[in-house]
C-alpha cells in the first residue's frame, strides 16, 4: 500500500469516525435493517467563537453532506444551537440502513477524492487552531412507529422552521422500554393529533446519560410550539395515559432535557 493511500485512510478513519453513518455502497438506501428501522448517528460539534466555526460549517456544507449524498445517504440534517447548553454548537443527524453500514464508510471516504480535497482544511487543522473543542456522538435505533426520518414540509418548501430536540432519561433499562412502549402504542398518535410533528424518535444504543431516548419535533416558530404543546397537555387522552399506573413520569423518567435548534441553509431536514 502506498504511504499516501495509507495516510488518506487513516485520516478518514480517525477524523470521520463520527460520520460513520455514511452507509455501505453495496447496500442500497432502501435496504433496511432486519427490523425495518433506521439507525441514526446524532453528532454535536462543540465549537469556539472564532475561525473554527467557519471551518466546521464549510466542511459540513462542501465536503461531508455531498459525500454522504453521493453514497445514497439522505436526508442529512445540520442544525445550529439556538437555546441550550454549550453553544456555539452544530448538530448533525445522519440516517443509515443498518449497523453493518458503519464498517464500510472509512474506506469509501479514503477513496472519495472529491471529499478528500474539499475536506483538506478541516482534516489538517493544526493543534494550535483546532476546528472544534470536541465531537460527541449518539447511536440511536428508530422507534417501530416512526421507522425513518420524516422530513417536514417546511424543509421541502424551504420555509422557516425550528426544531426541538428532547431527551428522556430513565431510571432503569426496564423503565426505558416502558417509555418506548408508551410512545409506540399511544403517545406518538396523540402527538400527531395535537399538532406535534415528529422528525424522528430513537432509543439510545450508545451514548451518554443512558438509559435514555431522544426525539425531535419541528414547528414553524416558537409561537406555534407553545400553542401545540398546550393543546397536547390539555388533551383528555394524554391526561388519562400519563396518569396510568406504570406510565407516570415519577415511575419511568428521571430527567427531561430539551434544546432548540435552527436548520443550516443547506440542511436537508
Amino acid at each position: 500500500m502506498k504511504r499516501r493511500d495509507w495516510l488518506a485512510g487513516s485520516l478518514a478513519a480517525s477524523t470521520f469516525a463520527g460520520l460513520s453513518a455514511l452507509g455501505d455502497a453495496s447496500e442500497p438506501r432502501s435496504g433496511r435493517s432486519a427490523s425495518g428501522r433506521e439507525i441514526y448517528e446524532l453528532k454535536r460539534y462543540q465549537l469556539r467563537n472564532g475561525p473554527g466555526q467557519k471551518l466546521v460549517t464549510d466542511f459540513l456544507r462542501e465536503a461531508a453532506v455531498p459525500a454522504l449524498n453521493r453514497a445514497g445517504i439522505r436526508p442529512v440534517g445540520i442544525f445550529h444551537g439556538m437555546v441550550g447548553p454549550e453553544n456555539p454548537s452544530v448538530y448533525v443527524l445522519i440516517p443509515y440502513s443498518s449497523l453493518s453500514a458503519l464498517l464500510s464508510v472509512r474506506q469509501r471516504l479514503a477513496q472519495d477524492e472529491e471529499y478528500q480535497e474539499r475536506a483538506a482544511s478541516y482534516l489538517k487543522a493544526p493543534a494550535s487552531q483546532p476546528a472544534y473543542i470536541r465531537i460527541e456522538s449518539w447511536l440511536l435505533e428508530a422507534f417501530e412507529t416512526v421507522p425513518k426520518i420524516e422530513v417536514p414540509p417546511a424543509a421541502l418548501e424551504n420555509r422557516p422552521r425550528i426544531f426541538e430536540l428532547r431527551t428522556y432519561e430513565n431510571p432503569s433499562e426496564q423503565a426505558n422500554l416502558t417509555k418506548v412502549k408508551m410512545f409506540n402504542t399511544a403517545e406518538i398518535a396523540i402527538f400527531r393529533r395535537t399538532g406535534l410533528r415528529p422528525v424522528f424518535f430513537g432509543n439510545t444504543l450508545i451514548g451518554s446519560h443512558m438509559p435514555c431516548l431522544t426525539y425531535m419535533l419541528t414547528f414553524d416558530n416558537m409561537e406555534q410550539r407553545q400553542k401545540n404543546w398546550g393543546v397536547f397537555a390539555s388533551d383528555p387522552e394524554w391526561k388519562k395515559l400519563s396518569t396510568t399506573p406504570g406510565y407516570t413520569d415519577p415511575e419511568i423518567i428521571t430527567n427531561i432535557s430539551n434544546i432548540f435548534l435552527s436548520p443550516a441553509p443547506y440542511s436537508q431536514i
